[in-house]
């Protein structure tokens, strides 16, 4: 009871101090309660987030956090998406979410990281108005599962062969999920996998468990896929979105690991065929070759297809995804190097050590997908 009552009076103060303000003074949340969120690990301040916004708190501003232990959180950018690199922080507004929520991006849990107790207390201030409004805007997108507002069954499954560097053709494929069917793609990707003889798939977000679950629905009707799982020639490895991790590193080179024992043509995908499946697409396209440019224009494919953002249309979304989202995953695997001028072969191949692959095995791996 305590806590409710503590929590509308958080509200009340704070409501009251916006409302007494000029148009030209800053909202403010005053102490405002905590939970702890442990799910995914991070911090709820417990203001909904329709609350927070009737503040005068927008999208793409930047806060500043003051938790009553101490614990402060400068430049924070306030999105409605988790819009930061992989272990960055941020205050999301996330739909669905009861309240505002605090938390370091894939990484840590924000809780623990700030040693708070559910006790405390935070206050959000505005540190600038629309500092981080572009990528607000840029990542602020989304598609339909309507095949018919799609110019093709490629398209519409973001199905497409990679021939990035040196990988030849008829040897690498990527695409949304051939079994998840979530986004009514499955069905799409099963015929297109078919036909182009896919031989083994390195499955980036299920487990067996959850590709069971999709079998058993009565709608399943993925009947390649099938065979293929039943063959064991498909590989889930359930990727978290931390690329920076440890796990996600031994994980993934244990995957590759798997699907080097079995004959091309290879098909990765996760759930969209966009974030994950990126990042392991840009890992083997640097280790066989690929320059910068073309790691790019392989990646922004799927905002083309997805969303209808490229060079030519909605240019500069195109160019804030590429520096917000794609060079964070590529300068994660440059082991230092400039990642437009550098070696990224080099450093896709330390990636891989490091999850555990041995140098000959490295080697083989390029040798499967080029041919060389």
């Amino acid at each position: 009871m305590k806590k409710i009552i503590c929590l509308l009076l958080t509200c009340v103060t704070a409501f009251s101090l916006f409302a007494g303000c000029g148009k030209k003074d800053a909202p403010v949340l005053t102490d405002c309660a905590l939970e702890h969120e442990e799910e995914f690990g991070g911090v709820y301040i417990r203001c909904t987030i329709d609350d927070f916004n009737g503040l005068g708190f927008e999208y793409g501003d930047s806060l500043k956090i003051e938790f009553s232990n101490g614990y402060v959180m400068e430049d924070l950018p306030y999105y409605n998406g988790y819009y930061t690199p992989v272990e960055e922080p941020l205050l999301v507004a996330y739909p669905g979410y009861p309240y505002i929520k605090a938390a370091i991006n894939s990484g840590d849990d924000l809780f623990s990281v700030a040693g708070l107790s559910e006790s405390d207390s935070a206050t959000v201030t505005l540190s600038e108005r629309g500092k981080f409004a572009a990528i607000q805007d840029a990542r602020n997108i989304s598609y339909d599962d309507i095949r018919g507002n799609y110019e093709s069954d490629e398209e519409f499954a973001n199905f497409r062969e990679v021939t990035v560097g040196d990988i030849r053709e008829g040897m690498l494929y990527r695409s949304a999920s051939p079994c998840d069917n979530q986004h009514k793609r499955a069905t799409y990707v099963d015929k297109l996998i078919k036909a182009a003889g896919v031989k083994f798939i390195l499955d980036l977000a299920d487990n067996d468990q959850k590709i069971e679950g999709y079998i058993d629905d009565p709608a399943f009707d993925c009947a390649y896929f099938l065979s293929l799982y039943n063959n064991g020639q498909v590989e889930p490895i359930a990727l978290n979105m931390n690329y920076k991790s440890d796990d996600f590193k031994v994980k993934t080179t244990a995957g590759l690991l798997a699907m080097m024992q079995m004959k091309g043509p290879y098909l990765v995908h996760c759930t969209e065929g966009k974030d994950r499946t990126g990042f392991v697409c840009l890992l083997l396209e640097a280790l066989c070759g690929a320059s910068y440019d073309e790691i790019v224009a392989d990646y922004m494919i799927t905002y083309d297809n997805y969303y209808g953002i490229s060079e030519t249309e909605q240019r500069e979304r195109y160019d804030v995804i590429i520096e917000s989202v794609l060079d964070p995953m590529i300068e994660s695997i440059s082991n230092g190097a400039d990642i437009k001028t550098g070696n990224l072969s080099a450093g896709a191949e330390r990636f891989l050590l490091d999850g555990g692959m041995t140098e000959r095995q490295v080697e083989s791996l390029r040798e499967r997908l080029t041919g060389k």
